[in-house]
């Protein structure tokens, strides 16, 4: 069971892979597979990749492809392994997903994400959720401590704006910016997401 946060989520990002026109996606640190368990009935969608490095997530996740029909299945394929890595079979995707992930990479490893993300793979649209750090007060979370145990840093709009405007400058790409999870008129939404265009 998901939380309507969560749900807010995932209709944003499966708005914006349909926009996008992606018949190929990556997940990265796809979790239990909430995501592809939505994306592959779409009948546009012809192959999905979910990547992550903790195993029984993706163990939970195999399990629960029998919920799908067989064509949606064969749209899939798992795969152990750091998002943070280049993989060559991984490049030529046209769209990648991280809902909620970067935020459990030690800030050290961002420029590496970003090297094997908008470097190596390169997939023609690439879409980032992250929690908004600015609507941590209307969540009642305490000024010093994060939503979530495993996360190693969350960011307002500011900082999450300039970091994926960064990454856009230096690799070609395009950005923008929108809010997801309501849209305090100052605080913006409980999440945040970043869409990426190749130029």
């Amino acid at each position: 069971m998901t939380s309507a946060l969560h749900e807010d989520r995932l209709r944003a990002i499966i708005a914006a892979v349909v926009q996008s026109g992606a018949r190929t996606l990556l997940d990265l640190g796809c979790g239990d597979g909430d995501l592809i368990l939505r994306l592959a009935p779409l009948p546009r969608i012809t192959r999905i990749t979910g990547l992550d490095i903790h195993m029984p997530s993706l163990t939970a996740l195999q399990a629960e492809l029998h919920r799908l029909t067989e064509d949606s299945r064969a749209k899939i394929s798992l795969a152990h392994a750091s998002m943070t890595k280049a993989h060559p079979k991984l490049r030529g995707y046209d769209c990648a997903c991280l809902v909620e992930t970067i935020e459990h990479l030690p800030l050290g490893d961002l420029p590496r994400l970003e090297n094997a993300l908008f470097g190596d793979m390169r997939p023609e649209t690439v879409l980032i959720t992250t929690p908004n750090a600015d609507f941590n007060p209307i969540l009642g979370v305490p000024a010093h401590r994060f939503r979530h145990p495993g996360h190693h840093f969350e960011w307002g709009r500011a900082k999450f704006a300039k970091w994926a405007q960064g990454i856009a400058a230096r690799r070609g790409y395009a950005v923008s910016l929108s809010d997801i999870g309501g849209a305090h008129p100052h605080l913006g939404g409980a999440s945040q997401m970043a869409q990426f265009r190749r130029d």
